[in-house]
């Protein structure tokens, strides 16, 4: 068996949702939680060093998956021919042990009733088998994804199979490769100061802060999404955790 796997450039993508959209689009996938493709966003620092983040995660289609291991129907294996995870619907029963145990919450459930059955990316194989690529890859506009063979991936991009926040990849050994955020470099210098109190007077809109500690101290919670988040307990908190109902 060739394993088959994505590669993602944090760098690149500004999370505008396409190929989590395309994705529901090819599978005939109805708007809400049932993301095959999930565009996680969140945010660190305050102002002026703000750093928006942006993860695409569909399945890892681990070469180890827990998933397959956990599921007591049958109904998760590894085909094959490019390595991927797959769940045949019609032995699942709906017991989520499979997202229990998965590290990514790659499985996916259209609701939140107990006898809803799980659903999750394929790696298009329906494309695959025809010699096409995956349509999530194709549909990035700033071509932030790219996918192959999982050992040629790593000869271009090398092995590195996380970002801050996501699980340790040992346990499952996922094939999804990513380039970590690059050092963020000022390149247009511009006086701070002078920012923050132009931005505090609004003419007659009052003033929009007292100091700058209002930009840069909150208190917890305040930031929503400021870590990376990948499972949830509800589907309204993945919703919410990944910003719009469009997908």
């Amino acid at each position: 068996m060739t394993q088959y796997g994505f590669f993602f450039d944090m760098n690149r993508c500004y999370a505008c949702q396409a190929c989590s959209i395309a994705c529901k689009d090819w599978n005939g996938l109805e708007p809400g939680a049932e993301k095959w493709m999930t565009v996680y966003e969140w945010e660190q620092g305050t102002f002026p060093n703000i750093r928006l983040h942006a993860l695409a995660f569909p399945c890892a289609h681990c070469e180890d998956p827990s998933c397959v291991k956990v599921c007591e129907s049958g109904a998760l294996y590894k085909e094959d021919e490019f390595g991927a995870v797959l769940v045949d619907q019609d032995k699942c029963t709906g017991c989520r042990k499979c997202y229990d145990a998965c590290p990514y919450g790659a499985p996916k459930f259209a609701t939140d009733e107990p006898t809803a059955k799980m659903s999750k990316c394929t790696m298009c194989v329906d494309r695959l088998a025809e010699g096409q690529q995956p349509l999530c890859t194709l549909s990035c506009p700033l071509r932030a994804f790219d996918f192959g063979p999982l050992d040629e991936l790593i000869e271009k991009y090398g092995d590195v199979r996380y970002c801050e926040g996501m699980p340790s990849p040992d346990a499952t050994k996922p094939a999804y490769l990513v380039w970590n955020p690059r050092e963020k470099k000022q390149l247009i210098p511009y006086p701070v100061d002078e920012a923050i109190a132009l931005n505090q007077q609004r003419g007659d809109l009052g003033t929009m802060f007292e100091s700058e500690e209002d930009l840069t101290t909150f208190d917890e919670g305040t930031i929503r999404r400021d870590k990376l988040q990948m499972k949830f307990d509800s589907n309204i908190e993945l919703m919410r955790a990944t910003r719009n109902d469009m997908a």
